[in-house]
């Protein structure tokens, strides 16, 4: 942006957050001007506060996204809305419905509400955080169907230990491919599903107000800044918390399931490519490093850098809800948006283990979101 034009300007909702955060200090040093919109939820954030190099920098507006006032002060003479405001827990969102609904529809259906309705409306594009749990299980290879997209696993089959996705058409085994955008959504968590609802509808009206509009399918972040006290997201900030305490991390299933971890700071190139005013247009892109970890090699990764005298122990146990595999076809945004990821999981994993030993152990709440789970029916194990 040359610094004759104007300002961009630039609303976050969810701003205060881990990746609402990152992307702040990016949009700062592109000279945008920058609204947060967060209600700092006590799950989430340790302090109800915006990170200190920040605070003075941008304009906070403090409030649910659910609330019709604060989203129509929050939208005042912005340009560019970014939608990260949601609740994120897959399985906690199983049971808290009524939660997730409020936030994830409600709230998007009110900032969508707002902007139709507003005849002074100034925004003219929309980004919105969208996520990987959209594709349930995702894409897969059949020996005899070639590609194929498994439903979720069955709870029978997983109690015998069977943990790999079978074919819906011969259910024989399958191997797990790259899942690109074109992968029909198949939701496995009632979190995915307002996810899916969030993309739909916000492209929908972008495109009815003939606004530029563009959805993300995050995948696994992590990086310095996650939240180390929210017990129902992030294995990496659960794990270092137990290594840290030299107590035992149990690791789900047979520790083979896979996840595409894609650092915060490789997210937040992504996100500010498709904030960019040259990039104008609509488009759903996956973000990931395109490159599969298993939760065994995390565990042991950690364990490792943390000098920890940590067991693992791979159980057996389960969630409902739980994928199995994870990789993301990044095809799609290295053509469009010029994106790769530049990060490796394991130079990640090193800035987010140093900044992590330096913080706080937050209260062990990780137990008793396990118990919560099962005493719904939720995990086995």
């Amino acid at each position: 942006m040359s610094a004759a034009s104007k300002a961009l300007r630039v609303l976050i909702t969810g701003g205060a957050g881990f990746i609402g955060t990152h992307l702040a200090r990016r949009l700062l040093r592109e000279h945008c001007e920058v609204t947060v919109l967060d209600n700092f939820h006590p799950q989430i954030h340790a302090k109800p506060e915006l990170a200190a190099d920040i605070a003075g920098l941008v304009r906070l507006v403090v409030g649910s996204v659910a609330d019709r006032a604060v989203v129509a002060e929050a939208l005042k003479g912005q340009d560019i809305v970014v939608h990260l405001a949601a609740e994120t827990g897959t399985g906690q969102s199983m049971y808290a419905i009524e939660r997730y609904e409020s936030v994830n529809g409600l709230g998007t259906a009110i900032l969508l509400d707002c902007l139709v309705n507003d005849a002074a409306r100034t925004v003219n594009k929309l980004v919105v955080a969208s996520s990987r749990a959209i594709y349930g299980e995702g894409k897969y290879s059949c020996a005899q169907h070639d590609v194929v997209y498994p439903g979720a696993r069955e709870e029978s089959t997983m109690l015998r230990k069977q943990f790999e996705p079978i074919c819906p058409v011969c259910s024989r085994p399958c191997s797990v491919l790259p899942t690109d955008e074109e992968t029909p959504p198949s939701p496995s968590s009632y979190y995915g599903l307002t996810k899916y609802l969030q993309e739909r509808a916000v492209l929908m009206i972008a495109g009815s107000l003939n606004l530029s509009g563009f959805a993300l399918r995050y995948q696994n972040v992590f990086g310095p800044g996650q939240s180390l006290k929210n017990p129902y997201t992030g294995i990496l900030a659960v794990f270092s918390n137990l290594a840290r305490r030299h107590q035992p991390i149990n690791v789900f299933e047979d520790g083979l399931e896979s996840r595409d971890f894609v650092y915060i700071d490789d997210v937040v190139e992504a996100t500010w490519r498709c904030i960019d005013p040259a990039r104008i247009g609509m488009g759903v892109f996956n973000v990931g490093s395109g490159i599969p970890t298993t939760v065994g090699q995390v565990a042991a990764g950690i364990v490792k850098h943390c000098a920890s005298r940590s067991t693992i122990e791979t159980t057996g146990a389960f969630r409902k809800g739980d994928i199995r595999h994870n990789i993301a076809d990044m095809t799609r945004a290295k053509s469009a948006l010029g994106f790769e990821s530049r990060w490796t999981f394991d130079a990640g994993l090193q800035k987010f283990l140093h900044w992590a030993l330096s913080e706080e152990l937050p209260e062990n709440q990780y137990q008793g979101s396990l118990a919560e789970l099962k005493s719904r029916g939720l995990m086995h194990g």
